[in-house]
């Protein structure tokens, strides 16, 4: 099976027929339909790492100050316990531990509902150990390489440049010079294979430490590049800066 990864961007996409919203349904619309999916968001940080075995996730609302329609969006999927029981025994670099409360975030129901807009493919989720390193999230991730050949689509969905603390409300807004600074290093990085630029990013300086503040929105990216196989080359299916401070590139492995 295919991996994605998603720059998520805002919960609104969920409603809106943006650019953004609407490149993830034509995505969606091309991929072959898997077993399950897996994504492993920028919005389930936990000490230590999960695996989300109920038999049916519920909708998380976990934004504020959006309008009611927002709110009364349902992503009625069916769970994966027994894939997420595999992905217990394929990862060695933590203990998975089971977990029945989560469900699904704004970072993956918003875009789920654009890939499979019918909710009949089963979605788990994988939480991101917020006291890991980088290198610990790209390892951890080329360890679930065997789900691709067992028919589970992993998503990872975060966003490469991610600063909220300077971000316009116009969608179209300006982008700021760092963060396509960033970003272009991070699309040149993607296709030349350069993952270890990726992993140590704090390196590129400034432009790094504005784009990623915080890295629960970045260590996606990096389940994403662990995965890709040799001779996989990436296809970016959106790109852009939206609300001057968020990158919105998403590509394809496979």
């Amino acid at each position: 099976m295919p991996v994605l990864f998603v720059g998520h961007g805002s919960p609104l996409s969920a409603i809106e027929h943006d650019r953004f919203s609407q490149a993830w349904a034509r995505a969606g619309r091309s991929l072959p339909r898997p077993r399950a999916i897996l994504s492993i968001s920028a919005h389930w940080c936990t000490r230590g790492t999960f695996v989300h075995c109920g038999e049916r996730p519920r909708t998380i609302h976990d934004f504020y100050g959006f309008p009611k329609e927002l709110y009364d969006q349902a992503y009625p999927c069916p769970g994966a316990p027994d894939c997420a029981e595999e992905v217990r025994c394929v990862v060695k670099r933590a203990r998975a531990e089971r977990d029945v409360e989560w469900g699904l975030d704004h970072g993956t129901w918003i875009v789920a509902k654009r890939l499979f807009p019918k909710a009949d493919v089963p979605v788990f989720q994988m939480s991101l150990d917020e006291t890991r390193s980088a290198q610990f999230h790209y390892d951890l991730g080329r360890e679930l390489s065997p789900l691709r050949r067992k028919g589970v689509l992993i998503l990872a969905s975060g966003n490469i440049v991610h600063n909220l603390g300077l971000m316009e409300g116009e969608l179209d807004a300006k982008p700021c010079g760092w963060a396509q600074e960033f970003d272009a290093i991070a699309r040149s990085s993607i296709l030349s294979g350069d993952h270890r630029t990726l992993i140590a990013y704090a390196r590129r300086g400034d432009c790094a430490r504005l784009s990623v503040p915080t890295p629960e929105h970045y260590w996606p990216l990096l389940y994403a590049l662990a995965l890709q196989e040799k001779e996989e080359k990436p296809s970016f299916f959106a790109e852009g800066i939206a609300h001057a401070s968020v990158s919105m590139r998403a590509f394809r492995l496979g």
